[in-house]
């Protein structure tokens, strides 16, 4: 499968990325993927290469890029309930830092790039996210819905809040099918009703599941929360949602 280090042009400077992608020199659909808040490591490479397998062009920015090319922390190969609330700690500055504006502007230059990729098939792509990329995708799809299809948003974060400018009150731009893959702990009920109230309203095709016995990161295998059930259900779900959104063929 191969794989390139990409760096991206922002407004704010060069972000680095991981892509991966089918080999033969066809040109395939386009995904951006938005990372848990603990950012691009061997575990979100190893996904893109799985999804790339399906044959997609994945495209993993690196969120923190403008602190420093990844892992802009150290982070240890499986991170544990004993250190996860130093890494967290860490972390969550530079998360504060990732204001609604950065993030749109990212987004313009990372669809941008992804769209021009010699690799990447003309049409619509996919914008899909765990943990806080879950709100990235959202925020990505609602800004640009003429070009992403879909958005899938797994143990997301942050898509209701009390801001003027919450994900789930653009969602009336949206027009992207969407699957949000949740376990119990990922949103009180009242955010959750709240949010399929907004896509009901908005007329969007849309499912929500609850991914039973999970925890909140539960895709990711280099962390406690992992679940091998989730995971193969997140699967389940995902590759459906991109061969219905991004024409293949």
């Amino acid at each position: 499968m191969p794989t390139e280090t990409l760096q991206i042009p922002t407004p704010d400077g060069q972000a680095d990325a991981f892509a991966a992608f089918p080999d033969g020199g066809e040109r395939h659909p386009g995904v951006l993927l938005y990372t848990d808040a603990f950012g691009v490591r061997p575990e979100l490479e190893k996904r893109a290469r799985e999804l790339a397998g399906h044959g997609y062009f994945v495209l993993v920015p690196n969120l923190y890029y403008r602190h420093g090319p990844a892992p802009v922390v150290e982070l240890p190969e499986h991170i544990g309930a004993e250190i996860r609330p130093a890494v967290v700690g860490r972390l969550m500055p530079l998360l504060e830092e990732h204001t609604t504006e950065r993030i749109l502007r990212d987004a313009d230059a990372y669809l941008r790039f992804l769209t021009t990729r010699p690799q990447v098939r003309t049409g619509p792509v996919a914008a899909i996210g765990y943990c806080i990329g879950g709100a990235l995708a959202m925020r990505t799809a609602t800004a640009h819905p003429g070009q992403v299809a879909a958005v899938a948003g797994f143990h997301p974060g942050f898509l209701v809040t009390d801001a003027p400018d919450s994900p789930h009150r653009l969602i009336p731009e949206l027009t992207a099918e969407v699957h949000l893959g949740l376990s119990g702990n990922d949103m009180p009920a009242e955010a959750l009703s709240e949010l399929h109230r907004a896509l009901d309203a908005a007329g969007v095709t849309y499912t929500s599941e609850i991914y039973p016995g999970t925890v909140h990161g539960f895709t990711m295998s280099d962390t406690d929360a992992f679940s091998a059930s989730g995971l193969k259900r997140h699967w389940d779900r995902l590759l459906p949602l991109l061969d219905r959104t991004l024409a293949k063929s």
